[in-house]
């Protein structure tokens, strides 16, 4: 079988400009993350812990209409790292289970997993795509909240959810420039 492939930076390289480095996913789960932190001002904490917790099915595919929109190429099916970056992608869906047992705990700690759960989820991708945005990224909203909490202590619902979704506001177009620059040149 041949493979277009002539080395692992190649496929490194691939796998960002074919997923805008993220910037879908972190568009549309921020405006579903502010939506619900809004929400959450007026809805009833058990309410608001339901829609945060499944707000992705809203954002989900949103960011994969808006990745075919805006017309990056797409992932090679002989790329090496095709696989891997599905895993990564998809691990934040086995923790759902755990996102049921807090429910059923204590509403009112969603926000605050859900952001610790994220920054696991987006270390990864700071080696994947090459950049310190995402450690970043996983840093501030795993120990943002965290701090929301100890600050806020009950009241830190909706500011968490409201900083998840600044954060990754301000993170998608820095991602979208880094990820540019993975983009084959167009031909002449």
């Amino acid at each position: 079988m041949e493979t277009r492939f002539t080395g692992f930076r190649a496929a490194l390289d691939e796998v960002s400009a074919s997923s805008s480095g993220g910037f879908p996913f972190l568009l549309c789960y921020g405006i579903t993350f502010l939506l619900t932190g809004m929400l959450a001002f007026f809805l009833p904490r058990e309410v608001s812990a339901l829609i945060a917790m499944f707000q992705g099915g809203v954002a989900l595919p949103a960011a994969l209409w808006l990745e075919k929109r805006m017309g990056t190429t797409r992932l090679s099916e002989d790329n090496p790292l095709k696989q891997l970056s599905g895993m990564i992608a998809m691990s934040q869906g086995l923790a759902i289970p755990f996102l049921i047992v807090i429910y059923s705990t204590d509403p009112g700690q969603i926000p605050v997993t859900m952001a610790g759960l994220g920054g696991v989820h987006f270390l990864p991708y700071a080696w994947l795509h090459r950049t310190r945005i995402y450690s970043f990224l996983a840093g501030a909203v795993a120990i943002g909240a965290f701090a929301l909490v100890l600050a806020l202590q009950g009241q830190s619902f909706s500011y968490i959810l409201l900083w998840v979704s600044a954060c990754y506001l301000i993170a998608a177009p820095l991602v979208l420039r880094h990820a540019r620059s993975f983009q084959p040149a167009a031909a002449d």
